[in-house]
């Protein structure tokens, strides 16, 4: 019987082999899709062909001939490398420089110093909202021993990104494995960023999804395509963050929780904060009846949000109010 079992396994597998190939890398095969098991520390050999039986998500599920288990996950990069001209997930600016996730360059190195980013969107996360929508994400875990540290996050807007315009406008210079890795949220395996201490310290203030390496994410898509390096980059980004907290604008939303607001009130609240005008430069997001993002459309070349504001787009907002979520579930 059990012989019966294991010639139909080979067989299964023999029809579902695409193709062998020699792989181009030394990588490390893996037994699962997170890359959190390697059984027996196995390493692809570039001199032997391996069966690959399937391709999902950027990687490729292979079988190495006398381990246990014999199907293991590896990157597609591991057995396809691309030239610039030929990959299409390698997206680039004229002049940029490429950045590859195994080269060893400092991330936080500049992409296209001519080209600053003119228009912009500053999108601003409540995260009481964004937690009852993602449960399970780790910033949104509570202990009780966090002694008030999640105090900040619960009665202030947090960052979600910074994003250069237009929406196309991203992965400037970035290697398309690390663009496949972004693209299917293995946010964990993108390279880390080189910030100093004072921004480290501001993004773990302004930015929970610190927790699940949001911070990489905004930095590959959107940061990249920014113009300058990474820790002028979330610097802006933080002092934008604390100056809408501590405005009009902070206090209004910390005295409606619970409570429902409408566009109208926090397009008012934006004014009387920032000036006439920067209200017209305001969307909300929501979700399930709850407010969960204000994005503002900014300009670029000032450290004033107000003035920031002034130079932005006027925008249209589908959402016309929600509630403003308290914490926990």
């Amino acid at each position: 019987m059990n012989q019966l079992i294991l010639i139909l396994m080979l067989f299964s597998v023999s029809l579902l082999a695409r193709e062998e190939m020699f792989p181009t890398q030394e990588c490390p095969a893996f037994n699962n899709m997170k890359h959190t098991q390697n059984t027996h520390g196995v390493h692809l050999d570039k001199e032997k062909k391996y069966t690959i039986l399937r391709h999902y998500k950027g990687q490729n599920l292979i079988v190495v001939k006398g381990e246990q288990p014999a199907q293991r996950w590896v990157d597609d990069s591991c057995f396809h490398k691309y030239s610039d001209s030929t990959n299409p997930l390698n997206v680039r600016r004229a002049g940029s420089k490429v950045l590859d996730i195994d080269d060893g360059l400092d991330q936080t190195q500049k992409y296209d110093n001519s080209n600053i980013s003119k228009q912009n969107i500053l999108t601003l996360s409540w995260h009481n909202a964004f937690c009852e929508t993602h449960r399970v994400k780790k910033e949104c875990q509570r202990s009780l021993f966090a002694f008030g540290r999640f105090k900040y996050r619960e009665k202030h807007f947090v960052l979600h990104g910074l994003w250069p315009q237009p929406k196309h406008n991203i992965y400037c210079g970035v290697e398309s494995h690390t663009v496949m890795l972004d693209k299917h949220k293995q946010w964990n395996r993108l390279p880390d960023i080189a910030l100093n201490d004072e921004i480290k310290g501001g993004l773990q203030k302004v930015m929970p999804g610190v927790a699940s390496s949001l911070h990489k994410h905004e930095w590959i898509k959107h940061g990249t395509c920014y113009g300058t390096d990474a820790n002028r980059y979330y610097k802006d980004a933080i002092q934008m963050v604390e100056q809408v907290n501590a405005s009009r604008v902070g206090d209004f939303f910390k005295k409606q929780i619970g409570k429902r607001v409408t566009l109208q009130q926090v397009r008012a609240v934006f004014d009387r904060s920032f000036g006439l005008g920067a209200g017209k430069r305001v969307e909300l997001k929501c979700n399930k009846g709850l407010i969960m993002e204000l994005w503002l459309h900014i300009g670029a070349g000032s450290d004033d949000l107000g003035v920031l504001l002034t130079q932005g787009k006027q925008t249209r907002s589908h959402c016309q109010g929600g509630f403003v979520d308290k914490a926990g579930f």
